[in-house]
């Protein structure tokens, strides 16, 4: 099993962003997520540099560089730049939009299919691999029976199956606004937010009522407030025919995180439980653990 690195969600900055790329450089790592998918006027670090660092990680890591692009595309100039991203002419794309897709289609380029398309079962999958999809990171609600009732139905059309790709580590990304929580949290307006999003490098906790978290506000993204981790699940991750584990950046341990994964990976028996959620794996609501579930 390969372990991949998404892209970073939040916004941190220019220079932290790069050390902790640095850091990422030396862990065993086959995959590296590049790139701004959650919010345009994040532009600390523009196209150019994040094809500067690909080149950099690509010389200081074995790890193949992919270049994520935006989920919500809401004006010409930020279709404009997922364009150029599209056209980089060097590196593979993950499409997060279907404006990517179908420019990428037009041009005939291979990319990866991001969380946030919404394929969920064979047909739709099938439209996609025609249009150049060779990796599939299914959308973070879907449980494994419903990964592999996808597989299984591409299989029956007789489609190759495109590599699965499973979001196994992190606040999961749930939603997209084009209003901006953190902006308005903080009494700003959209277009005058001042980059307030950087003074919370794990996004801002929402709570019930009741004081219980329930999401993480990042920006125009919504995120679960507990952390997903599938690693105790790791043999059934296996059996439904997952290629890639995906981790998502945090803003500290995620040295540790990865090293839990690469030992399981290796040989190491998965721990019996785990803190955070696993709930949508097991069909469930997704802020459950299985223990929860009563499914352990």
């Amino acid at each position: 099993m390969k372990l991949s690195l998404g892209p970073v969600l939040f916004y941190w900055d220019r220079q932290k962003t790069l050390d902790f790329y640095a850091d990422m450089a030396s862990q065993p790592l086959d995959v590296i997520y590049l790139g701004e998918t959650v919010c345009s006027k994040r532009r600390s670090i523009g196209l150019g540099d994040w094809i500067g660092l690909a080149r950099d990680l690509a010389g200081s890591s074995s790890a193949q560089v992919v270049l994520s692009g935006l989920t919500l595309v809401e004006a010409a100039s930020e279709l404009s730049a997922l364009r150029r991203l599209c056209d980089n002419g060097e590196l593979l794309v993950e499409a997060n939009d279907m404006g990517a897709v179908h420019y990428l289609s037009q041009k005939r380029l291979p990319f990866v299919g991001g969380p946030a398309l919404n394929l969920y079962n064979g047909h739709a999958l099938a439209e996609l691999v025609g249009s150049g999809m060779i990796r599939w990171v299914p959308p973070v609600e879907m449980s494994g029976a419903m990964i592999r009732s996808a597989r299984d139905q591409l299989e029956r059309l007789d489609v190759a199956v495109p590599e699965i790709e499973i979001f196994a580590y992190g606040h999961l990304p749930l939603a997209y606004s084009a209003r901006c929580f953190t902006a308005r949290a903080e009494n700003r307006p959209k277009d005058d937010c001042q980059f307030c999003c950087q003074n919370y490098p794990e996004g801002i906790p929402l709570l019930s009522q009741e004081g219980e978290a329930l999401f993480t506000i990042n920006g125009i993204q919504t995120l679960s407030a507990s952390v997903s981790n599938l690693l105790a699940d790791y043999p059934a991750l296996q059996g439904s025919g997952a290629a890639l584990l995906r981790l998502s950046p945090r803003a500290a341990g995620m040295t540790e995180v990865i090293a839990a994964f690469d030992a399981v990976r290796n040989g190491a028996l998965p721990p019996l439980a785990v803190e955070g959620c696993n709930g949508y794996w097991h069909g469930q609501p997704g802020m459950l653990r299985a223990e929860e579930a009563g499914l352990c």
